[in-house]
């Protein structure tokens, strides 16, 4: 009885203090978001109104004059919408071939392994490399090489996240398809693709939002300007880049608007975030249980 009372109490122990570690982590966590939203509406909001959303920048506009940042705001949302789509064109594929084929033989565990990498590969790296062949093709800076740049920064987190929601999908919804005669084809394009559905849309909307608040990619790809785009291989603004080069002013006013386009850009991400999982809850009502 000593003994199992000992055991007991080394396990409570051990219990409570991964209990107080995970609120403590929690704690951690929340704090730092809301440490992080408080900044950007104490500071941002005061500067935020209707010219900062719907004029592009005026002369001066980067020494406190008048203007706004509607050209990063298109032009991040001219970006991120080109690679996610250029992105999706890929990946879907991709995810699709990888459960219908692969499965989870030595191959799918190398192309796996592959994406996980070009996961983690730091973003800046894409835009060197983006740069390369820009020097290479000999182009310039446009809106263009900024969304084949996003893409490839897009393409791995789509498909790893596309693989792993396909991969929960129910097997016994895959058999009674192969049973009935189905192709794998027709297995990956009827049944795969519209039980998870939910679960793709989630993907690309979540590369999505990558997409549209990464600068180093398109540092020296898209390139800058204070027009709104008019070509692919115009250059565009951003609204990260916006953010970096407004908090780089020696002048409070400007630094203040580079707090409300952070604002702007951490909107779209949160409105992009709940229309996602709007999105995804509407379609699971059609989704096999």
């Amino acid at each position: 009885m000593g003994m199992k009372k000992k055991r007991w109490q080394r396990r409570h122990l051990v219990e409570s203090a991964m209990k107080g570690a995970m609120r403590v982590s929690l704690f951690i966590v929340a704090g730092s978001v809301g440490l992080i939203l408080w900044t950007i509406l104490s500071r941002g909001l005061p500067a935020l109104t209707l010219d900062m959303i719907t004029r592009v920048p005026e002369g001066g506009f980067y020494m406190g004059k008048e203007g706004g940042v509607l050209n990063a705001i298109l032009g991040s949302l001219y970006l991120a919408a080109g690679g996610t789509a250029l992105a999706m064109v890929f990946s879907v594929p991709i995810a699709l071939y990888l459960k219908t084929y692969l499965g989870d033989s030595q191959w799918g565990q190398y192309v796996r392994f592959s994406l996980d990498v070009m996961w983690g590969i730091p973003s800046i790296v894409y835009g060197a490399f983006g740069f390369t062949l820009m020097i290479l093709l000999g182009l310039r800076a446009s809106l263009l090489a900024g969304i084949i740049v996003l893409a490839l920064v897009e393409l791995p987190i789509m498909a790893r996240a596309m693989d792993e929601v396909i991969r929960r999908m129910p097997a016994d919804l895959e058999h009674a398809a192969l049973g009935l005669g189905s192709t794998r084809f027709e297995l990956a394009v009827r049944v795969i693709t519209r039980q998870m559905l939910p679960g793709i849309v989630t993907a690309v909307l979540l590369a999505f939002g990558r997409g549209i608040g990464d600068a180093a990619s398109v540092l020296f790809t898209a390139g800058y300007t204070d027009r709104i785009p008019t070509s692919l291989m115009r250059p565009t603004a951003s609204l990260p880049l916006a953010v970096f080069f407004q908090l780089g002013s020696p002048f409070p006013e400007v630094q203040q608007r580079g707090y409300a386009s952070a604002l702007i850009l951490t909107l779209i991400v949160l409105a992009v975030s709940l229309g996602s999982r709007l999105i995804s809850a509407r379609l699971n009502r059609y989704t096999v249980k």
